[in-house]
């Protein structure tokens, strides 16, 4: 083989391997990214929906992978306005899998707005109206507790509400991770009537 022919050919392809080079760095750049992505480093921490979307939810133990509907980001429903009563949720019964949610999302955005504090007793639930009580009962104990509505979830199948870590310690199914659950709707004069006297009792 000539001299000229040979490095003419070692030439394309250098390039052709130069040029593949670069056109997989501006395709993964351009994937790193999403559309309309701040990259100031100010940004607000994840959602707690935006982390149980990107995993197989929040479940403390025993996780199971995410429903169709999380998988094929449909989304859930949309938050509803909470009347001044909380009628809207009175007649709301509801019996399932509850599991719990806490120290790796503690301090994220719920879908309220408000930071998740594992602490407080609150929960996320599919359809119930962000702001709303509801009674939460373990039926093996007997135990109940009071949570506000301020996320949404559960985003794995067979699960119907995810507590914060502090109500899945009030009704005793922290170790298990998951436990079978009632759920009644309460008025806002209804959870404070409660919580008065949870408090008051002890």
């Amino acid at each position: 083989m000539r001299l000229d022919n040979l490095i003419a050919r070692l030439m394309k392809t250098r390039l052709s391997r130069g040029l593949g080079t670069l056109f997989a760095f501006f395709a993964l750049a351009g994937c790193a990214t999403p559309p309309g992505a701040s990259t100031s480093a100010s940004d607000a921490p994840l959602s707690t929906k935006n982390a149980q979307a990107g995993s197989f939810g929040p479940q403390a133990f025993g996780s199971a992978p995410a429903s169709d509907a999380a998988t094929k980001g449909t989304p859930l429903a949309d938050a509803k306005p909470l009347s001044d009563d909380g009628s809207g949720v009175s007649d709301f019964h509801q019996t399932g899998r509850a599991s719990w949610y806490g120290r790796a999302f503690h301090g994220r955005l719920t879908a309220n707005g408000e930071r998740f504090d594992m602490h407080s007793l609150t929960a996320a639930h599919r359809t119930l109206p962000l702001g709303s009580y509801v009674r939460v009962t373990n039926p093996a104990t007997s135990l109940s507790v009071v949570v506000r509505i301020n996320d949404r979830g559960p985003y794995a199948r067979g699960r119907i509400i995810d507590l914060s870590m502090a109500a899945a310690s009030a009704l005793h199914m922290r170790h298990a991770g998951t436990a079978r659950v009632e759920i009644e709707g309460l008025t806002q004069q209804e959870a404070r009537a409660e919580m008065n006297q949870t408090l008051a009792s002890n």
